[in-house]
This record gives C-alpha cells, structure tokens and sequence, in this order.
C-alpha cells in the first residue's frame, strides 16, 4: 500500500477537510487546511485522493502509521497457519497399529491441523478398492468427536486420499491447552500449599 500524501506534498487547489475527530468541515483551499493543521499542531493527510475534490482529514500522521502497523501485526499474530499432517495406513493394517494411527489422527485434531489419511494399495489390493474406502469411514467415524471430512475418500493412482478437518480452530486448541497447563500447576501449587500446612493438633 503507497502512502498517503501529506502536508506540501498535497497539490491540488482545494479539498474536502475533515477535522481531528471526523467532523466535516467542507470544501477548502488547500494553504487554508494546511494553515489549520500548522494552528493545531497536526498534519494534513489526503485520506481519499480520487474523490473529486480529494479528500484530506487533520491528524497526527506518526500516530496514525503507528496505529495502522500495530493493526497489521495483530491480524498477522491473529492469522494461524494450518499445518496438513499426514498419516498413511494399509488396506489389510493389524489392529494394534490402527490403534496407534488412530491415536496420532486424534492429536493433531486436537492441536487443530488438519490431517491428510492415505491408504497405499499394493500389487493385487488395487482391484479391492472398497477396502480402503471402509477403514477410511471407521477411521471417520472414530474420531468424529475432533474432526469432520473435509474431502470424501478419493482413488488416487495407487492411493486412496482423505482429508479431515478438526472441529476446533487452532487457536482455540492452543487455548485450551494453556487453560490445561495453567490449571494443572494451580493445582500442583494448591497440593503443595497443602502438604506444607502444620498439621493441627
């Protein structure tokens, strides 16, 4: 975004001031509203320079720039990326590893990221799609408490792909987890306050 022009950097003849607290003040010439931003200590910014005549607001320009970087970093920090996790299992996979993928599958959708599922087909276990399609809905299903499908199973190549997206945003997630972390040390403080205490005879 280029800046705004202000001050003598404004060259045009006349524009539509606004004053410090937005209150409209009319159609000017331009010396007149830079003599009133000199009276009042401020400068004079065009804030809408295609408007016909532009228009220009009194304000504390540094103060401004300040407040509009501040902004900007808030909706960065605000701004969470999603990071895609992946787990792959296979069509015939034992039940003790399926317990172990499915418990990973919970932590990341519980940590709020998204997780890419996919099933790898070998040699003959391509032509038994459906396979992969039911462990695929039981895997759905069993953790349908954190997360909902995002994009249905899906043939792709040798694979079979499903994404599952968590039910929680991450920044929730990541508040819940320092609202976990917080009452825990309360409560190891509160035991050891405890455990501290003479005992009353």
């Amino acid at each position: 975004m280029s800046e705004p022009r202000i001050n003598d950097r404004i060259r045009v003849p006349e524009v539509r001031l606004v004053g410090p607290n937005g209150e409209q003040v009319g159609i000017v010439r331009v010396e007149d509203a830079l003599r009133l931003a000199a009276e009042a200590d401020l400068d004079l910014v065009e804030v809408a320079p295609t408007a016909k005549p532009p228009v220009a607001k009194l304000m504390d320009f540094g103060k401004y720039k300040y407040e509009a970087a501040m902004k900007a970093r808030e909706a960065r920090k605000n701004q969470v990326n999603t990071i895609i996790k992946e787990i792959k299992l296979r069509p015939k996979i034992d039940s003790h590893d399926y317990g172990t993928k499915k418990g990973h599958v919970e932590r990341f959708l519980s940590a709020g990221d998204k997780v890419k599922v996919t099933i790898m087909f070998r040699g003959r276990e391509q032509s038994r799609p459906e396979l992969g399609f039911r462990l695929l809905q039981r895997l759905a299903e069993d953790v349908v408490e954190l997360g909902t499908v995002e994009s249905a199973p899906k043939q792709d190549g040798r694979n079979m792909v499903m994404v599952l997206g968590p039910t929680k945003k991450k920044s929730e997630a990541r508040a819940e987890a320092r609202r976990k972390k917080d009452d825990q040390a309360a409560a190891k403080a509160a035991e050891k306050n405890d455990s501290d205490a003479p005992a009353e005879s």
